[in-house]
């Protein structure tokens, strides 16, 4: 069992959130004032992936589960292949993470250094000491809403007056690549892949199954390129910010029959081509054990997820059908064209971390190729 190197005296930390409710604790991660829209994770493991996960950019990341830190944080290494060994992205997207009860002490076969010294390294704030069952009901009642970080002493973050508001910041903007990347170059078949704020899991789980991935901006026009499947990832923020990358797809999807499958963005991005309108969940789902169900079958799944918007399947187009139901309030998980190749889902089937019962969408994706 390891303890962290550089422990000090944690400063006094102030959650402020936008209906003026005030919550307490302490730092033990960077001490910087920050804002951004206060969500809970209530996963019981898996915080070196949810930190790095795109998808949080802009967001305070509450866990609910009351003790983390205990398995510490595996080494920020890279793979031949240009992708992040253990981690989903190439940093710490999430703006800020809050726990119950931080452990100072860590132990694990792969641990490199402590979440408090990531955090710090990363320039991210971590507060401890918070009661997150109430702020998580808090949330469950009134809904995920915008908070302030205050730190005794600490300076403000340089952030933009738009960080006040989540909902006006076009977020996958600022997540998705600038430029093209290939992976498993000289592939047979080749998967155009759109970056809305890609989790790494997803290009290992394509790259694994042979196939040459294509990373694109969000915005690109692919239109043009030789590709033999679409794969439209997730990321983070509305979707209804995304026009450019709707209006892409609504022209491939008249050129031509290919392949095309989503996740978690991709999911809502497919069905605004598809003629539905998106709409902000009160709390949105953010865990590994959202139960889903296969339409047309008794076939559950358990799922991982971590998304903020859903797709109206009510509006979708006459073509169009949906292809899984959240069992526990019934939004739509998915959607599917009822005569081409495209369909998709809202939870992760590539699930890193979280439960892999789904990952059968990427070989039915293959599949059809």
């Amino acid at each position: 069992m390891r303890k962290e190197k550089h422990r000090r005296n944690m400063k006094k930390v102030t959650l402020v959130l936008q209906d003026g409710t005030e919550f307490h604790g302490e730092s033990f991660g960077y001490e910087q004032n920050v804002a951004g829209e206060v969500v809970f994770n209530t996963a019981m493991t898996g915080y070196p992936e949810s930190l790095t996960d795109p998808s949080y950019a802009g967001q305070i990341m509450v866990l609910t589960y009351p003790l983390v830190g205990n398995y510490g944080v595996p080494p920020f290494s890279f793979g031949a292949d240009g992708l992040p060994t253990f981690m989903e992205s190439d940093r710490i997207y999430a703006t800020a993470l809050i726990v119950a009860d931080y452990s100072t002490h860590y132990s694990h076969w792969n641990a490199h250094e402590s979440l408090a010294d990531w955090l710090r390294r990363e320039h991210v704030p971590g507060v401890t000491g918070i009661d997150t069952r109430q702020l998580t009901k808090v949330l469950r009642e009134h809904g995920v809403m915008m908070g302030r970080i205050v730190i005794e002493g600490a300076a403000p973050a340089e952030q933009s007056a738009d960080a006040q508001d989540y909902g006006a910041v076009n977020w996958v903007e600022r997540v998705s690549c600038k430029d093209i990347i290939r992976y498993n170059e000289g592939a047979g078949r080749r998967v155009v892949l759109v970056d809305c704020g890609v989790k790494s899991n997803i290009i290992r789980c394509l790259v694994s199954r042979g196939v040459e991935v294509v990373r694109v901006p969000w915005n690109y026009d692919y239109t043009g390129m030789s590709f033999d499947g679409l794969f439209l990832a997730n990321g983070p923020g509305d979707p209804d910010m995304c026009v450019d990358a709707v209006e892409v797809l609504r022209r491939q999807m008249s050129l031509s029959r290919k392949p095309i499958c989503g996740i978690c963005m991709g999911n809502q991005l497919l069905g605004k081509a598809g003629g539905a309108t998106i709409y902000k969940l009160k709390y949105g789902h953010r865990s590994h054990n959202q139960p889903v169900r296969e339409v047309g079958t008794n076939r559950c799944y358990v799922t991982s997820q971590n998304h903020g918007y859903a797709v109206d399947a009510a509006t979708l187009g006459s073509e169009w059908r949906e292809l899984f139901v959240n069992m526990n309030d019934g939004s739509n998980e998915g959607i599917r064209h009822q005569t081409n190749p495209w369909f998709s889902s809202q939870f992760h089937p590539e699930a890193c971390s979280g439960p892999v019962d789904t990952e059968f969408m990427f070989d039915r994706f293959i599949e059809s190729l």
